[in-house]
């Protein structure tokens, strides 16, 4: 997984980006090695706001783009934050994903059924009753 950081008026010293690649190691297991993500930190200017340090993130994959951010009064916990959030939202897409192409099987799997006994000249019903006939009990 490519790592662009980009700092916003903030110094991206090379702590921040061995921090940043140390935590983002877990998300890089699970997606591809073409995925991409940019990481932009900041910090708000305004001296009432008292989480002024703020890291975003977008990451870019195959037919979707994820985006998290956050802010605290360090700029190593708006970091670990941002980075928990993106974990989190990756995981949602693959558990979504494998779910998906779960599903799809199965239905290839009642299609095929279905065309087998339409071949052998039984209803749908009776095919089904016939698989589990078939099948032996535990």
């Amino acid at each position: 997984m490519q790592i662009d950081i980009k700092g916003r008026n903030v110094p991206v010293t090379d702590e921040i980006r061995e921090h940043a690649a140390r935590r983002l190691d877990k998300v890089a297991r699970q997606v591809s090695e073409l995925a991409r993500v940019e990481i932009e930190i900041f910090k708000e200017p305004n001296p009432r706001v008292s989480d002024c340090h703020v890291a975003e993130a977008t990451l870019y994959l195959k037919g979707v783009t994820l985006r998290a951010g956050d802010r605290s009064p360090e700029m190593l916990h708006s970091l670990n934050l941002m980075v928990d959030e993106l974990a989190r939202q990756v995981k949602r897409h693959r558990d979504k994903r494998r779910h998906r192409r779960e599903a799809r099987a199965a239905a290839a799997d009642r299609r095929m059924a279905a065309e087998t006994a339409r071949a052998m000249g039984l209803s749908v019903t009776q095919a089904g009753m016939a698989q589990t006939a078939t099948q032996p009990t535990m």
